[in-house]
């Protein structure tokens, strides 16, 4: 999408990207950013979407994979936008960064601590980086996305009653496709005066109550109703 809205997009990736760079290493992010300013010169709208997923209970997660999760999720997130940062303040040019979150960032997940701190790190990060340095007219905010079918997801035919179950607890009734995304980081990068916003493109998943005392009231009527017709029926049987 941002190839289609005219950017210039050069991405950086472990491997396989147009500069190989591994986010979790300062020095490589200062070689990858400049590389960048030297071959295409100074981004003025950046994207940073590296993340890794983890599983595992508080009480069990080893220390070396908390250290991993927020090595690349959280810290490489701060290397890739300060270095962005840096180069728009030297070259003295505006710029927007949006920093690829999630909705774990704000919802509590059993069995996904490591991550869902790192993205909660990653909310707070924009904010603070935002208000430091919108005086050199940088905005920066973070695009959370809620279940999406990416390959970090379990597919439909191996967990299919998990992925009806969030869809059917979206309130658009699906789950998020890559564009769905794509579109909201395309979107907020170039709102003028947004910055510092978490903005969750997650089709409304997060609206959900847990409580949801409604749908426990509905339960609860169907019981009934279907106790009714049960007596009615053995009612029919006597007579």
């Amino acid at each position: 999408m941002l190839r289609e809205a005219g950017h210039d997009v050069v991405v950086w990736d472990v491997s396989g990207g147009d500069i190989d760079c591994d986010v979790s290493d300062a020095d490589a992010v200062t070689a990858a950013m400049e590389q960048t300013v030297r071959e295409h010169g100074v981004p003025t709208r950046v994207v940073t979407s590296a993340g890794i997923g983890s599983s595992g209970l508080l009480l069990k997660v080893p220390p070396a994979e908390w250290e991993r999760v927020l090595s690349v999720n959280l810290t490489g997130t701060w290397y890739t936008i300060r270095a962005a940062a840096q180069a728009m303040i030297d070259a003295e040019v505006e710029g927007s960064i949006v920093a690829v979150s999630s909705i774990s960032g704000t919802v509590a997940d059993r069995d996904m601590g490591a991550y869902c701190v790192s993205k909660a790190g990653v909310d707070m990060l924009v904010k603070v980086a935002a208000v430091e340095w919108g005086v050199h007219g940088i905005r920066v905010n973070a695009v959370g996305p809620g279940v999406t079918r990416t390959p970090m997801l379990p597919n439909a035919e191996t967990w299919p009653a998990w992925i009806d179950g969030v869809s059917k607890k979206t309130a658009l009734r699906r789950l998020g496709e890559p564009e769905d995304v794509a579109g909201a980081i395309v979107g907020i990068l170039e709102m003028p005066w947004v910055t510092g916003q978490v903005l969750h493109a997650d089709g409304g998943l997060a609206l959900h109550s847990p409580i949801d005392a409604y749908g426990q009231v509905e339960k609860l009527m169907r019981l009934k109703r279907l106790r009714a017709i049960a007596e009615q029926r053995d009612k029919a049987k006597k007579d």
